[in-house]
């Protein structure tokens, strides 16, 4: 993908991010979703297709990817 898909990206960051930058930010872009570590904002980023998006957050409500 184009390094300028994500050039007009609108970056957030989750409100329950640690204040010591373990974060990740996220963007909502043409219809997909991207993901990238807030520590490193011209690294790589992830991009989700609705579907798999939604997979993941239907999976982190779950408790699917809780510590034992």
């Amino acid at each position: 993908m184009p390094e300028s898909y994500l050039s007009g990206a609108v970056w957030r960051k989750s409100t329950r991010s640690s204040a010591v930058g373990q974060c990740v930010e996220v963007a909502t872009l043409h219809g997909a979703t991207a993901v990238r570590d807030s520590k490193h904002p011209t690294g790589p980023a992830l991009i989700f297709t609705p579907s798999e998006w939604h997979a993941f957050v239907g999976s982190v409500q779950d408790g699917q990817f809780t510590h034992p």
